[in-house]
């Protein structure tokens, strides 16, 4: 009979994997608005009694909401002293980012208030056109529809109508890069502009070659996208044989709206949007040089409102003004568009 196996020694069993430490179970539910108040407050004052205060709680009532939020968290978000309060890093990270999102809510709501039973269109577009073609036009549309509050979000970005609670976009593009269903308003031209005060001081400008004394003024940003090259000074000296021309001096700006502002101080020549100068032109405060000399523009500028938006009277109101506003700077301009190009010429 064979003898019975040994019982291994404690030197030879197999070791087993050390056990994890538990992990902190942490809460995904949103943490209540009235906590993150009482959080500003304290984070504020560095104190719980100013806070109360300020927020017409008792103390206890915001030292409850604050020891709520740290748990929601799962970290302290202050150091209580015997007669301080003090901001950990957790609590600073989290007062620096919640401090303007809160402002921001808080400026919506003010907005929503202000706006609750009155009648509102919403336009999105580039700060240069919103200053230069738009907003001067306003008041002639505020005269006739008093009633109708008007908000502009000047702005590079391109919001989305079908999301934002914007009413219509006035856009600027090539044709066939259009949103669907946008309204062509008018082409665009480019003309050299100068302020007249400017003109007196120098000899006249009689050829293209005549700009070079002068300094050119010119979108630093023009290069960014293909169709841009279109509107530089480098395409009009190729256009009109005098591409190996040097100006005295370049000047270069970011907006079109800088670009007519230091020409209108006479810091130089200007290859400028005609539908953003006409104004000033028929004023007489700009004076188009060589007026034979004008560039094609592959922009056209465009109206797209928003679906959510299509049907409500105030919205068709504004639009119906826009064209009309639009057919006088296609006059202005001489602007004779291709029919087949325009939803609506009126």
């Amino acid at each position: 009979m064979p003898a019975p196996a040994s019982k291994p020694s404690a030197s030879t069993q197999p070791s087993l994997p050390p056990t994890p430490p538990p992990t902190a179970h942490l809460r995904t539910r949103p943490v209540s608005v009235g906590n993150w108040r009482a959080f500003l407050a304290v984070a504020r004052h560095l104190n719980f009694r100013a806070a109360a205060d300020e927020l017409a709680l008792t103390q206890s009532a915001v030292s409850r909401q604050i020891q709520s939020l740290e748990e929601e968290v799962g970290v302290p978000l202050f150091l209580r002293h015997t007669r301080a309060v003090e901001l950990t890093t957790a609590g600073g990270q989290l007062f620096q980012t919640l401090t303007p999102a809160l402002e921001r809510l808080d400026a919506a709501v003010r907005m929503v208030r202000q706006s609750a039973g009155r009648k509102n269109v919403a336009i999105t577009t580039w700060a240069s056109f919103a200053s230069m073609w738009l907003i001067p036009r306003l008041e002639d549309f505020q005269r006739s529809y008093p009633d109708i509050d008007i908000r502009i979000d000047a702005s590079d970005n391109t919001l989305d109508l079908d999301t934002s609670d914007v009413d219509l976009a006035l856009r600027s593009n090539v044709i066939g890069a259009q949103s669907a269903g946008a309204q062509r308003l008018f082409g665009e031209q480019l003309c050299v502009v100068a302020s007249p005060w400017l003109l007196k001081s120098k000899p006249p400008i009689k050829t293209p070659a005549d700009v070079a004394t002068f300094t050119l003024i010119e979108a630093g940003d023009a290069h960014r996208l293909p169709y841009f090259e279109w509107i530089t000074w480098r395409r009009w000296f190729e256009v009109y044989g005098v591409s190996r021309l040097q100006p005295a001096r370049w000047l270069y700006f970011n907006y079109a709206q800088q670009i007519v502002q230091s020409t209108l101080a006479g810091q130089g020549l200007a290859l400028a949007r005609m539908p953003l100068v006409a104004d000033a032109l028929a004023a007489g405060d700009l004076v188009e040089v060589l007026p034979g000399h004008r560039l094609e523009s592959p922009l056209v500028y465009w109206l797209v409102i928003g679906p959510r938006s299509t049907h409500r009277p105030e919205v068709q109101a504004f639009c119906a003004w826009l064209r009309l506003q639009a057919k006088a700077t296609r006059l202005a301009m001489g602007e004779v568009p291709d029919s087949d190009l325009v939803d609506d010429m009126s």
